[in-house]
């Protein structure tokens, strides 16, 4: 998955912990902990950083006067070795003032007017190497009314930017990884800080909240709690909405946000800086006094703050007032209810959302915000109490107003912290290196991942709510090597890998090499075609489709407009494009996957997505030479490739029938246990024709799942026969709707019969078919061969004679045989 653009303030970030770090070392810091720096930019506090303007002090001034203009002809000691001869029009200069100089070949970019660059010059004849300011030439106010004239210490020559105390802010931009949703703020970027460098965070106090004692107007209802397990609120009156101060218009701009106002600039302060989404809303539009999470009807339709005209999911989570929704919950805040300038009251909301139901609600919207961002991946669910409290506080500081009651806070079922076992053999194993259980302890520690138990082989630790990614064993090893340090464990010359999870008993990639190498030794090839399709495709087999398309959103071709529904139809199409040059007689085996959704009853679509093999064979079984001619690709040879898959897959108690499937103009269907796993025979031409195939093709499906799960591992293994096979044949004269099929299982059936302990049929093969005037109508002749053996003692003909009587026995009664020996 691509990495995510987290843009962080250098300023900031201090505000939260002590860096004493430069950018460009806290940039290696960073990236060491998997927090990678894509880059650094400078960010000035006024245009120019004041770059090349410094504290100078007059040492000399003169008046002259020029066509009615009174200019100074000043000595400006600059903090170099020779005194700047500066022309000045200000008329409140003079000798001994501390001012603030553009020096030669500095850029000024005043208030009002261009930029431009001070360069060497004369005025009036005099030379003037530079330029005394006044405050809104150099962009830090829009005073004209003389020079600035300062009261300071400083060495001539100190930046005037020092003087300003305009320290520089840098933005670092870090490529976020998906899983790492806890560091998308600047709090969870110090938590990692901490943790390297053991420095504490620090948390503006929240002491000072207090709630006036008055009724609650605005109550809280959750109706679904799965999509919000909590919710906090509070109310807060009598504010002014206007812009915001200084500093907090700062911080936005740093990283790229456009300052709105004081209380939605609030909202974005405390999104971005503890990883806590929120919501102000304008209190008044709270009809009824009420707020209810809940799930609407599919249809409704709902103005967000863009102004766009929304119709909701039916699944989508939303914060409702008695009559009307508010906002979409976790992705989008209503227009209605938006912050205006003429809000009085304001209702805060800070919640935890489930992820998923934000990240759906935001797929189908078509909506990315920065609430959802953080919301997809996962929030901290016991931070809402503290930051509701503190955007209280900040409204008041910020807007006025009075806080209304306590913090309501609806937390039906709370979220309990996962706890696992970590082995130290296995951190050990992993890492590749020994680390001291008590440095182990402390980097989980400094991740507020709590070590509640151990011993000498094992720790008991609690994994914190907010770390979505750490769920398991391993991921905790990975904490504990990521703060540690890649750098601190050496690359052994002999390098292996190791894992520590149990691998499923049975491997599916494992079983497909396995089958892969059973077809490659039979002389098929295996391809690999694209997942999409074409709709017409799918037209021709409608019937037999396990569900409906799932179509493209933005198809690159309409032969390429929906996920397919079969593999036939890409194998045909890697068939025609080998028989169009010349390449006629083909084998061909391909692993893939289907696609189709099945619409319930609510109308809900769900999307299922099987493994399927599937087997293509076509032209002559092998080309012609002097010792044979070629022959035709027949049924039998698909037939023989799908026994040889079963036999290595171990599937037993297999049933065939005539297929009926709309691929065929004849085949077989293959069940066990009444379903059906597989079906093979020869494509319908018409089907072969959609692909421009001209020649006959024989194709099988393979149900891959199911052959997955029923695999069993189990070999047995029996020494090899003491006693002689002894070989029968029977010629039935049969009806021609009775299948082979039928003749083996009756003979199974009648020869080893669970009262004969000894099974005496090792196997029967038909070696001759016959059908002919001579016989009768819609009659067939089998020429049967039945190979039999006692494992324990050699076969008498008595015993022999009778296992052939009961099959004759059998044959006649069931199907009607008539034997011809």
């Amino acid at each position: 998955l691509k990495n995510l653009q987290m843009k962080i303030s250098y300023q900031w970030l201090k505000d939260f912990i002590e860096i004493n770090e430069t950018p460009a070392q806290l940039d290696q810091v960073l990236t060491g902990t998997g927090l990678e720096v894509e880059s650094i930019e400078t960010i000035s506090a006024i245009k120019g950083g004041l770059e090349g303007i410094v504290v100078g002090e007059v040492i000399t001034c003169e008046r002259f006067e020029v066509k009615e203009k009174k200019l100074s002809l000043t000595t400006v000691d600059i903090g170099k070795a020779e005194l700047a001869t500066i022309v000045c029009g200000a008329t409140n200069v003079a000798a001994g003032q501390k001012v603030i100089v553009a020096t030669v070949d500095s850029t000024i970019y005043p208030i009002h007017g261009e930029p431009f660059t001070i360069g060497k010059r004369k005025v009036y004849g005099h030379p003037s190497e530079g330029m005394i300011c006044a405050e809104d030439e150099i962009g830090i106010g829009e005073s004209h009314d003389g020079i600035l004239i300062l009261e300071t210490d400083l060495p001539n020559g100190t930046p005037a930017a020092q003087y300003f105390n305009l320290q520089p802010d840098f933005l670092i931009e870090i490529g976020l990884t998906p899983n790492r949703g806890d560091a998308a703020s600047h709090f969870g970027v110090a938590r990692d800080l901490r943790a390297v460098s053991g420095n504490v965070i620090k948390m503006p106090s929240i002491e000072a909240f207090a709630a006036n004692s008055s009724p609650r107007n605005i109550n809280i209802s959750v109706e679904n709690i799965e999509a919000c397990p909590r919710f906090c609120g509070v109310e807060i009156a009598g504010i002014e909405v206007k812009p915001s101060p200084e500093w907090l218009q700062t911080k936005l701009k740093t990283i790229g946000l456009n300052p709105i106002n004081n209380i939605v600039d609030i909202t974005n302060y405390i999104s971005h800086g503890f990883g806590q989404p929120m919501h102000a809303f304008d209190a008044d539009e709270i009809l009824g006094n009420q707020i209810i999470v809940k799930v609407v009807d599919k249809g409704l339709a709902f103005t967000t703050l863009d102004g766009t005209e929304r119709k909701l999911s039916g699944h989508d989570l939303m914060v409702c007032n008695a009559q009307e929704p508010m906002a979409i919950a976790g992705v989008f805040g209503g227009q209605k209810s938006g912050i205006k300038d003429t809000t009085s009251r304001v209702f805060l909301e800070v919640a935890y959302f489930n992820p998923t139901w934000v990240r759906k609600t935001a797929s189908f919207h078509g909506i990315k915000t920065d609430a959802s961002f953080r919301y997809e991946r996962g929030t901290d669910p016991n931070m809402p109490p503290y930051i509701v409290r503190l955007a209280a506080l900040l409204v008041q500081e910020l807007a006025g107003g009075q806080i209304i009651n306590d913090v309501q806070d609806v937390y039906p079922e709370p979220i309990q912290d996962l706890m696992i076992d970590v082995h130290y053999q296995h951190i050990t194993r992993l890492i590749g290196k020994s680390i001291e259980p008590a440095k182990i302890h402390a980097i989980l520690e400094s991740l507020d991942i709590h070590v509640l138990n151990h011993d000498a082989e094992k720790m008991q630790v609690s994994l914190p709510a907010y770390r979505m990614d750490v769920c398991r064993e391993a991921d905790v090893i990975e904490e504990i090597l990521r703060i540690y340090g890649f750098e601190n464990v050496s690359v052994s010359p002999y390098l292996k890998a190791d894992y520590i999870s149990d691998f499923p008993a049975t491997d599916p990639n494992r079983l497909q090499q396995k089958v892969s190498e059973v077809l490659m030794g039979a002389g098929v090839s295996e391809i690999m075609n694209l997942s999409l399709s074409s709709p017409k495709f799918h037209e021709s087999i409608k019937p037999i489709l396990k569900g409906e398309d799932v179509v493209m959103l933005n198809p690159l071709s309409e032969d390429l407009s929906v996920m397919r529904q079969t593999l036939l139809f890409s194998g045909l199409t890697s068939l025609a494009y080998n028989i169009n040059r010349r390449q006629k007689d083909l084998k061909f085996f391909e692993f893939g996957r289907i696609y189709y959704k099945k619409t319930n009853q609510e109308g809900k679509n769900n999307y299922k997505e099987d493994r399927v093999l599937a087997l293509w064979l076509t032209g002559n079984k092998q080309e012609e030479t002097w010792q044979q001619k070629s022959q035709a690709i027949d049924f039998q040879d698909i037939a023989v490739l799908v026994d040889k898959i079963f036999k290595s897959m171990k599937i037993k108690n297999i049933e065939t029938k005539e297929t009926e499937d709309a691929y065929f103009s004849y085949g077989l269907d293959y069940i066990v246990n009444k379903k059906k796993i597989a079906s093979a025979g020869l494509v319908k031409s018409n089907l072969n024709k959609l692909c421009d195939v001209r020649q006959p093709v024989f194709y099988a499906n393979i149900d891959w799942d199911y052959l997955c799960k029923n695999y069993t591992e189990a070999i047995v293994y029996q020494e090899v026969a003491k006693f002689p096979e002894v070989r029968r044949d029977l010629s039935l004269v049969i009806d021609k709707n009775i299948s082979f099929n039928d003749v083996k299982r009756i003979a199974t059936a009648s020869i080893n019969s669970p009262k004969n302990e000894q099974k005496l049929l090792q196997s029967l093969h038909v070696f001759d078919i016959y059908e002919g005037e001579n016989l009768g109508e819609n009659k067939k002749s089998y020429s049967v061969s039945f190979i039999l053996l006692d494992k324990e003692k050699t076969l008498t003909d008595e015993v022999i004679d009778g296992t052939m009587n009961r099959l004759i026995t059998a044959f006649e009664k069931e199907i009607g045989a008539v034997i011809r020996r």
